[in-house]
């Protein structure tokens, strides 16, 4: 929609409502506040949303992989067979043995529940960047060094050189019973992987170490794959799943954590349908911002129309007075988004200060911090919403003022 000069200096001075239209100006100032806040809080919740998925999918598949081949029974005897089909498998890009097994850890007259996860020394090494104190380099087989989380290490009180006890269970059969096996550990790192419930509970070591603790010799509980696709990590993995028909289960990121990210996904699309109402919401402003308006520029209208001004003209004039209403308010709102996205993390630490609350307690919310991944598919989205919407809203005013008839108009001044 091209509009000439008259056309766009009206529009202009329509924009800027004079002295005796304060109150225009103020609904419409209203009208772009509307506008801003909705399309920020769409970007902001969104962004946040997106990277709540991301930073979960990063840290559980960063640590566990996008699938795990697990034999029934929670032992596989011929794992090497199975370690390299697997990694003969189109698509897959890694796989390695890996020991999990749910245990007891004291320290100081601590005791607490850990997943002690055996690891062959590349996976071990993929952790240096998690590392908060210690050295990776320290965990060898034989050397009797583990690696803890750090929550756990606050949780029992360890540091770096302290030798913690790893209890099984299972331990050996004696006359008088089963005697649980006690081994000490050197803890020689820490490490912060950023999902609270690994924090709290892991315990790594050398895959060797693991076998030996679990008394299970020259076997592993499961294997760790990695694709090219996580999306399509199913389909992949199906040659392998077939194979094992009766062996092993194949179980996938989604599977594992099935129901989490389905919560996430549904929360994602509630909350963008009801933020949605505020971009209709503004659109409204916008409308009877519009209409006060024409109503206060009935005379002017009339007069224009005598003048020479077209009914088209008039409507121009009047969609664009407010669709650059909505403009002003969609541009100010995605550089809102941005900023409280990039101050996130403050604007939360300085919340909790002033109101004495924890807002973001790891123990709940998984991470340990509030995460962010904005879409720019998704954002163009909501800018085009609030655009369009805005754009709507201005179509019943400018037909309104095309339609003013200058003679009923005048004939009463």
């Amino acid at each position: 929609m091209i509009l000439s000069p008259f056309e766009w200096t009206i529009a202009k001075r329509y924009l800027l409502p004079g002295r005796g239209e304060a109150f225009i100006a103020l609904v419409a100032g209203i009208s772009v506040g509307v506008v801003m806040l909705s399309v920020a809080m769409l970007v902001i919740v969104m962004s946040v949303m997106n990277g709540f998925r991301a930073e979960l999918l990063d840290k559980i598949t960063g640590l566990n992989g996008h699938a795990i081949v697990q034999a029934y029974g929670g032992r596989l005897d011929d794992w090497e067979n199975v370690l390299n089909d697997v990694r003969d498998t189109p698509g897959v890009t890694s796989a390695s043995p890996l020991i999990e097994q749910p245990l007891l850890t004291s320290f100081n007259g601590r005791v607490e529940a850990v997943l002690v996860r055996g690891n062959i020394q590349p996976d071990i090494d993929a952790l240096e960047d998690k590392v908060i104190f210690g050295n990776l380099d320290e965990l060898r087989a034989g050397a009797s060094n583990v690696a803890i989380g750090v929550r756990l290490a606050e949780n029992i009180g360890a540091r770096v050189g302290d030798t913690i006890t790893i209890i099984n269970p299972q331990g050996r059969s004696t006359p008088f019973g089963t005697v649980p096996r006690q081994i000490g550990y050197r803890v020689a790192a820490i490490f912060e992987v950023g999902i609270y419930d690994y924090d709290q509970a892991f315990v790594v070591m050398p895959l060797q170490d693991a076998q030996t603790l679990l008394l299970i010799g020259d076997t592993v509980g499961m294997i760790e794959v990695t694709v090219e696709d996580p999306d399509n990590v199913g389909e992949i993995l199906e040659p392998v799943a077939d194979k094992l028909t009766g062996r092993a289960v194949v179980a996938d990121w989604k599977t594992i954590n099935a129901s989490l990210f389905e919560a996430l996904q549904v929360e994602r699309v509630a909350m963008f349908f009801a933020l949605s109402f505020m971009v209709l919401v503004a659109a409204f402003n916008i409308l009877s911002s519009l209409v006060m308006l024409v109503r206060a520029k009935t005379r002017d209208i009339a007069i224009m129309r005598t003048m020479g001004a077209t009914r088209k003209s008039l409507l121009k004039i009047f969609v664009t007075t407010g669709f650059t209403v909505g403009a002003i308010g969609t541009v100010a709102g995605l550089l809102l988004g941005f900023i409280v996205l990039f101050f996130r993390q403050q604007i939360v630490r300085f919340i909790e200060i002033v109101t004495g609350q924890n807002l973001w307690d790891p123990s709940i919310r998984f991470l340990t911090t509030l995460p962010s991944r904005t879409d720019p598919v998704e954002v163009a989205a909501i800018a085009t919403l609030a655009l369009v919407m805005s754009f709507l809203a201005t179509l019943y005013p400018a037909y309104k003022a095309s339609s003013t008839d200058p003679v009923q108009v005048l004939r009463y001044e």
